[in-house]
């Protein structure tokens, strides 16, 4: 099983959805002129501005109680990335691809943040009213936008599989290798736990332990990130050396290195996607949920989100493994990092495979939550029905299980092959859709240029307008 599962990902990952997702890239990053690069002080600006006020009275929207502000939006899309992908993401790519796989990673975030921008924007323009916020993402804007059921329905179908499914035996996987690292904790043990308490959070424990995580996951975030930096402090005369590494690695400048740069690329380009979802069709759910007075704004904040998690937090990774030189031992996933993380701190002690191990644990499990309520919500879009929804919970269950058994090469080959197919799904769609976010970025930007705060309606793109139910004519 593992070996069929390696070459269908094999061929999918590494020839078609990298390809097809480095082409959009580049498409969208000509087509918005550079809109990831020229706006990123708007981006900041905007993102400030949502913090310190809500927008639910905005001009255009008159959200129930319980709506979601551009800021609350943006934290729910970095909490659903920061996690697994940056942690023992960024450790398989470079224990497979190599160094030079960092250099892709970068410039997979940096092209695809156009694409985040775009999908982002639709998902604003395409959102439904829900019960106390709104409801959207490229299920909606695929169905309402193209017209395309079918479509919208694949999208659900593939979404479903990979984060309620894929992604999960991703997560759970990481947290029981990160245990048996560190306090030799056997994986089916670990396997179970995390099954039982899965289900008993899904089948209605949620709000407790998401109060829970809401405080103590920013934190774990926050100290990861520090640990991190003073760790690149400590070896910052060996950062040009690491960058050199990189650099050479990335565009085959050595000999040895040489072989390996379609590995990189592909490694690069694939865990930088499961790290900042930019054009994976993961994020504007998220995104879709925010009460905003214009599309645009919700978009440039949520491009400001593959930066923070790719260049930040993922370079922080990759800095500390690659100034350790454990890459090259044969570890891999979680492991490698904590072990690169011991040899950095240095006396012998195991204190930095305890920590990452506590951190993985609740942001891996945090995300097995989130990944399990996006399912839901795409499956509530085919079908909401009450049997039906039993079923995928106790589903999510049995995966979580398998997926703290199971080798880190089938976990991550089962990921890569439903991830490839759900962006190529998304990516098709953004392309057909995309001249609408063009013209969303043209009145943004003359209405900036008036000294107006933006405010978007219904008319400014008539064809549509009875698709856009969330905007006023006027």
């Amino acid at each position: 099983m593992e070996q069929v599962i390696t070459s269908i990902s094999s061929i999918l990952t590494d020839y078609v959805m990298v390809t097809t997702l480095l082409l959009v890239a580049v498409f969208f990053t000509i087509a918005t002129k550079g809109v990831q690069f020229r706006m990123i002080g708007e981006m900041c600006r905007l993102l400030l501005a949502s913090g310190k006020k809500d927008e639910a009275e905005v001009k255009g929207e008159k959200p129930k109680d319980g709506s979601v502000s551009s800021f609350q939006a943006f934290t729910l899309s970095i909490a659903a990335r920061v996690g697994t992908g940056n942690l023992a993401g960024v450790a398989t790519a470079i224990a497979i691809g190599g160094p030079g796989a960092v250099f892709w990673m970068w410039v997979i975030a940096l092209l695809g943040a156009s694409s985040a921008f775009i999908e982002s924007t639709l998902a604003q323009l395409y959102k439904v009213r829900g019960e106390n916020s709104f409801r959207g993402g490229p299920a909606y804007y695929i169905q309402k936008g193209i017209g395309k059921g079918w479509w919208a329905v694949t999208f659900a179908v593939l979404i479903t599989l990979t984060f309620g499914f894929a992604f999960n035996t991703v997560q759970s996987n990481t947290i029981a290798s990160a245990f048996e690292q560190s306090f030799a904790f056997p994986r089916e043990y670990m396997a179970i736990i995390l099954s039982v308490l899965t289900l008993v959070i899904v089948f209605g424990g949620i709000k407790s332990i998401s109060r829970f995580s809401e405080i103590v996951v920013p934190i774990m975030a926050v100290a990861y990130l520090v640990l991190a930096i003073v760790i690149v402090a400590l070896n910052i005369g060996r950062i040009p050396e690491v960058m050199s590494v990189i650099a050479s690695h990335a565009l085959g400048l050595e000999q040895a290195a040489g072989g390996a740069v379609g590995m990189g690329i592909s490694m690069g380009i694939k865990r930088g996607l499961f790290s900042n979802e930019a054009g994976e069709g993961s994020t504007p759910n998220a995104a879709a949920t925010a009460t905003t007075s214009h599309p645009v704004k919700q978009g440039l904040i949520q491009t400001l989100g593959v930066y923070t998690d790719t260049l930040l937090i993922c370079s922080a990774t990759a800095f500390i493994i690659l100034c350790s030189g454990l890459y090259t031992e044969g570890h891999d996933g979680i492991v490698l990092t904590q072990k690169a993380i011991d040899v950095q701190l240095g006396g012998g002690h195991n204190y930095g495979s305890i920590f990452v191990s506590l951190a993985i644990l609740f942001f891996a499990f945090t995300s097995i939550i989130a990944n399990y309520y996006y399912g839901e919500t795409n499956i509530r879009f085919i079908k909401d029905n009450k049997v039906v929804i039993g079923m995928y919970r106790l589903a999510v269950g049995i995966v979580v299980y398998l997926g703290g058994i199971m080798s880190l090469d089938l976990v991550w080959g089962f990921a890569d092959i439903t991830m490839a197919l759900m962006t190529l799904c998304n990516l098709a769609a953004i392309l057909v859709l995309g001249k609408y976010a063009l013209r969303l970025l043209k009145d943004y930007q003359r209405q900036r240029k008036e000294g107006r705060d933006p405010v978007y309606v219904s008319s400014t793109i008539p064809e549509i307008a009875d698709q856009t139910e969330c905007w006023t004519p006027e």
